[in-house]
């Protein structure tokens, strides 16, 4: 009798449908974190194991490329240009670098998890000599 392939009762799901949200990226119903940047152990409707979830900092540079640069650079536009107090530059630039820097991280950290589990990414690894000529070639 042969074993059941885990993944064919579940039909491919966008990665955009299922990180943004943080849902489970194979069956797009359980709950992918187990608390605001946590991931859980594995989902709770199909039993899809996290483990190969591993987005490192990938989510932090993309905050800080798209969100910390501008906010810093309209901080450092306000001091030079208009010569705002450090009082109210710190007033709108401290809610600003919340609201673009800390809300996005769920999101994006929901995304990258579900992009690797759509194209099976794993971490690098050398290959072996068996391996040097490419798959399925010796």
């Amino acid at each position: 009798m042969a074993h059941a392939d885990p993944y064919e009762d579940y039909p491919p799901l966008k990665p955009q449908q299922t990180g943004l949200v943080g849902k489970c990226p194979r069956c797009g119903r359980g709950r992918l974190f187990s608390g605001f940047l946590a991931m859980a152990d594995r989902c709770e409707v199909c039993g899809l194991d996290y483990d190969f979830a591993d987005p490192a900092d990938g989510p932090a540079f993309f905050v800080i490329t798209f969100a910390c640069i501008p906010v810093v650079a309209f901080a450092v536009w306000m001091e030079v240009a208009i010569g705002a107090p450090y009082w109210l530059n710190a007033l709108l630039t401290l809610p600003l670098l919340v609201l673009f820097c800390i809300l996005p991280l769920r999101p994006l950290k929901g995304l990258l998890v579900a992009q690797q589990f759509i194209h099976n990414a794993h971490e690098g690894a050398i290959a072996g000599p068996e391996d040097r000529h490419g798959p399925g070639r010796r």
